[in-house]
């Protein structure tokens, strides 16, 4: 069973971007994390992981894969706060969605705490580090994992 993750603008700078918000761990160092959890869940997990910078292409991404994916794991990034095309893809494909990010949105400055993702998210995990992306992975596949 494939499941998507997808990190939005900046996220490949992790690691070196402002360490006090978002840690010293890299994305590859996140990829790899996942992807092992996903392979500890069941064997036939497979992590397709894919970030960028650019809007369109991870509009181009998720139409490609997620029709063959049991869920997305997406931290959007900045994306979150207005790509509402971005959220009109996520909608279109109806892939189980789960909206993750490093830092507490909510905490943090005013224009961070509205998400144009939650709406058609199943699930919103914020503040808890690199671990919300372990604990999406671990909801997508107990919960839709047998589908």
């Amino acid at each position: 069973m494939q499941m998507l993750l997808i990190n939005g603008p900046n996220l490949n700078s992790l690691g070196t971007r402002e360490p006090h918000l978002y840690g010293s761990t890299t994305l590859a160092d996140i990829e790899r994390a996942v992807t092992a959890r996903g392979q500890e869940l069941s064997p036939a997990v497979s992590v397709l992981c894919f970030q960028s910078n650019h809007e369109g292409e991870i509009l181009d991404f998720v139409h490609s894969q997620a029709a063959g994916s049991v869920g997305i794991v997406i931290n959007p990034g900045a994306f979150t706060h207005y790509s509402y095309a971005l959220r009109d893809a996520l909608s279109a494909v109806g892939t189980p969605t789960v909206e993750v990010h490093i830092s507490n949105i909510h905490a943090r400055e005013e224009f961070r705490h509205r998400s144009v993702i939650a709406p058609v998210a199943i699930g919103q995990i914020a503040g808890l580090g690199i671990d919300g992306y372990l604990m999406a992975v671990e909801f997508l596949a107990r919960r839709f994992g047998s589908t």
